[in-house]
């Protein structure tokens, strides 16, 4: 065995331990950085070490570090597992170790992408033509589509961004709804157009469609982008998209959807009403960690005109290989980045498009588990409307809130993370692993209990 087959043995061997003991770890965490730091040693080494020796002390000193994010008792933060065939296709990535950059340098790669690509468009009910960019996720998917839409606003006022820059030209304005999430203000600072301007939503966090048709009334034909949102990370709720697109179009603006995990509902006939209109933007951001449950990181970018996205990303070396369909460097940002498109496609060739379904309705199911079992907790009050996989929930008063956030976490069944919403510190569940059982649900509603009696 050469050293490079007994580092990948050994991996696998502690990899395989770790997933087999999820059902029965606490979920939080039980040991601090420091005590981490301690056992991983500080001394850079004078000489090489075997690599096999290496994995092995990784993955003893930082065990006690790991929260079980994968575990099916994991609703801290929207951020999904890693589904089984994703999981070992992304081994292969790393193993494979392509440049997944051109066409003509990894053909594999960019048929993979090419094929995911076209089922994403399929299963979330976007037009068929549209442009797919694998991105490192939410954020730079939502970077991607927001600057595709910059470009080519400006363009439609005589301004070439791309020569020219930002200085001198039109001011481009932005409009959002009042609870879009902070991953569009990071994109958007990035795009060096600032703070959105902000539209009226309602309690559970959609959008107001006269207050946006009102809010863009005042625009004196500038360059806009609206961007509109699939899914709030404390309610679920989606934004009315039919009357808000249609407003948009009367101002001539450019549509971007942030659909980090609620994009995902549009694959489930049980719930694609929540995203009826959504695909008559001109962009969409989604997040294949989240809803979907591939490995870290993947975002998706999705652009209606890929020649809008091609302006905006593409760029050319005297070196690369250019072929004349394109390539996936003309999609999103990165040059150097992970086969991502690889996990994907072995995501949805294991689940089918009734997999898909039926993975986002059992996470709703969950939810809707979770709200119904909290409202029986005495002083318990579910304050969404649970439409989707989020849950937030106050217990009498937020002094009470935080104490029984405190003690679920020392119980360690289930890892739930406290927010403010509308002023209040609530109890927020998001439910996004694949893994994720009814059994898990009473377990961790027994601990809610136990938290608030």
């Amino acid at each position: 065995m050469d050293p490079r087959e007994a580092a990948l043995r050994h991996a696998y061997d502690h990899a395989v331990r770790w997933l087999a003991g999820l059902p029965d770890r606490p979920v939080p965490a039980r040991a601090p950085v420091d005590e981490i730091v301690r056992a991983l040693g500080t001394d850079l080494p004078d000489g090489p070490g075997t690599p096999a020796d290496v994995v092995d002390l990784l993955a003893t000193a930082c065990e006690p570090g790991l929260t079980a994010f994968p575990s099916g008792r994991f609703y801290g933060f929207v951020v999904g597992g890693t589904e089984p065939a994703a999981l070992a296709a992304d081994w292969l990535v790393s193993a494979w170790d392509q440049n997944c950059v051109m066409r003509a340098v990894s053909p594999a790669y960019t048929a993979a992408e090419d094929i995911a690509g076209a089922w994403l468009l399929d299963l979330l009910g976007l037009p068929g033509d549209s442009s797919v960019g694998f991105t490192t996720g939410a954020t730079m998917a939502n970077f991607t589509g927001l600057a595709a839409g910059r470009d080519a606003v400006l363009r439609r006022a005589g301004w070439d961004v791309a020569r020219d820059g930002l200085n001198g030209g039109p001011a481009v304005r932005v409009v959002a709804g009042a609870s879009r999430h902070m991953a569009v203000d990071l994109a958007l600072r990035y795009l060096g157009l600032g703070r959105p301007e902000l539209v009226a939503a309602d309690f559970q966090g959609r959008m107001e469609a006269d207050a946006l048709r009102e809010a863009l009334a005042g625009g004196d034909g500038r360059p806009t982008l609206v961007v509109l949102q699939a899914g709030d990370v404390h309610s679920g709720a989606f934004d009315p998209f039919p009357a808000c697109v249609r407003a948009a179009r009367e101002a001539e603006a450019w549509v971007h959807v942030d659909g980090a995990f609620g994009l995902w509902a549009a694959a489930s006939p049980s719930h694609a009403r929540l995203t009826a209109g959504c695909a008559d933007a001109d962009s969409w951001a989604t997040d294949a960690h989240k809803t979907l449950n591939v490995p870290y990181d993947c975002g998706l970018a999705i652009v209606r005109d890929p020649s809008a996205v091609r302006a905006a990303m593409g760029e050319r070396g005297d070196y690369l290989i250019q072929h004349e369909h394109g390539d996936p460097v003309d999609k999103v940002p990165e040059l150097s980045r992970r086969g991502r498109a690889f996990t994907v496609w072995a995501a949805l060739r294991s689940l089918g498009r009734s997999g898909v379904a039926g993975l986002v309705d059992r996470l709703c199911r969950h939810a809707t588990a979770f709200a119904s079992g909290i409202a029986g907790i005495d002083g318990a009050t579910v304050l969404n409307d649970v439409v989707f996989t989020q849950v937030c929930a106050e217990f009498g008063d937020d002094a009470r809130t935080e104490r029984v956030l405190a003690r679920l976490l020392e119980d360690g069944t289930a890892w739930i993370s406290g927010s403010t919403w509308h002023g209040r510190r609530v109890m927020r569940i998001s439910v996004s692993n694949w893994s994720t059982t009814e059994e898990d649900v009473r377990r961790t509603l027994a601990a809610i209990r136990r938290a608030a009696a």
